[in-house]
């Protein structure tokens, strides 16, 4: 439970600053701001994105410069994207989760189709330099479709009614679904709701190890890298939910306890297992894969810097963009793809696969498949 706090009252202000400096008395480098955008609420409004919110966060901003000045703030801002990147500056929060980038990698797996992610990117992406996003696939709470509705009419799709289908397709009542989630506030009379599940769950590895089909298992799991290569590619700092680098199923337990029961975000909230031990060989194949990324991006100091430009759509399947000379290509389809390189003048080599290819040739991309095509500058 989020209490409401009066920050009208200077002194809940005061008291606040004293909690924060605490906390970074004893060494914090991060305060995530949680719900940012509700922090002031009043009467005859919608209590959302209210100007005087960005005033407490500027006021509590300009104590941390004083007192703490490496104190960084991280917003969680769940809103439209107009708003999230409002609470994103030097004056108030230098780091913000990327709900857009969670919620459109979601939504691009469940279509196939790259459109609205590219063009939401390309409006979207850009912050001060000084600030970064915090790219994630799964966290704590549920996913809530927070794409922009115009983004989406500008590409002939109705958003209210995408969501719908999302909705359907992540919860698997939609034919050919392969996602496992559960409804989160669901509203009986129009069907609207957010959906909860771990990453592993939702891309289909939960299906497929409960029906022992191996073709669905080696399409969950090429489903997953492709998510995991795409995300860590981005500029920004990747975040890993717990759990998911060991891709770890749906828990249905909380169903039997009275407290948790009618809150389904507990099917991911899953007690910790802190030994090694996995389950099943696809989670041992996707958490080596992710030490593979994660290496291959600490080595590489140009996926360290906010460089990145987004290429536009040429296969409705692809999603590319570059990271000053490295080309990253992904395809989102359970189908084969084609992506032609014509974007730079030298070859290039997959840093993923270790592969060469030329530049003046069509690549030929595998279902799920991910290249990050590093230039080779003569």
């Amino acid at each position: 439970y989020q209490w409401d706090l009066n920050y009208a009252n200077p002194e809940v202000f005061l008291a606040m600053c004293e909690e924060m400096l605490f906390i970074a008395g004893l060494g914090v480098d991060v305060l995530r701001l949680d719900a940012l955008a509700f922090v002031w609420k009043e009467k005859g409004t919608v209590c959302e994105s209210l100007p005087k919110a960005h005033t407490v966060i500027q006021a509590f901003r300009y104590v941390a410069r004083i007192a703490c000045p490496s104190l960084q703030f991280k917003s969680e801002a769940i809103v439209h994207p107009d708003q999230v990147v409002q609470y994103i500056g030097a004056d108030e929060c230098c780091l913000s989760y990327n709900p857009l980038q969670m919620a459109l990698f979601w939504s691009t797996v469940a279509t196939r189709d790259t459109r609205l992610l590219t063009l939401s990117m390309q409006r979207r992406w850009h912050i001060p330099e000084q600030c970064a996003w915090v790219n994630y696939i799964r966290c704590h709470d549920d996913i809530g479709w927070t794409f922009s509705d115009e983004d989406a009419a500008g590409l002939g799709i109705n958003g209210g009614l995408h969501r719908q289908f999302l909705n359907r397709f992540f919860t698997g009542r939609f034919e050919g679904s392969f996602g496992a989630g559960e409804p989160f506030q669901l509203n009986p009379s129009t069907g609207d709701c957010r959906i909860c599940g771990t990453m592993a769950s939702l891309a289909g590895l939960e299906q497929a190890e409960l029906e022992r089909n191996d073709e669905w298992r080696r399409m969950a799991v090429a489903r997953i890298k492709m998510m995991y290569a795409a995300q860590f590619a981005l500029p920004g700092i990747p975040l890993l939910y717990a759990g998911d680098e060991k891709a770890v199923l749906n828990d249905y337990s909380y169903r039997d306890e009275p407290a948790k029961k009618d809150d389904s975000r507990w099917v991911h909230r899953i007690k910790a297992d802190w030994g090694k031990s996995t389950r099943y060989a696809s989670q041992r194949e996707i958490a080596d894969y992710l030490k593979k990324i994660i290496g291959i991006r600490q080595a590489e100091p140009m996926l360290g810097g906010p460089d990145i430009c987004f290429y536009g759509v040429q296969d409705s399947r692809v999603f590319a963009f570059r990271r000053e000379t490295i080309h990253v290509v992904v395809n989102f389809s359970d189908a084969p793809a084609r992506f032609m390189i014509d974007a730079w003048s030298e070859d290039s080599t997959d840093l993923l696969s270790g592969k060469s290819y030329a530049n003046h040739l069509a690549q030929e991309l595998a279902p799920y498949e991910v290249r990050w095509l590093k230039e080779n500058i003569r």
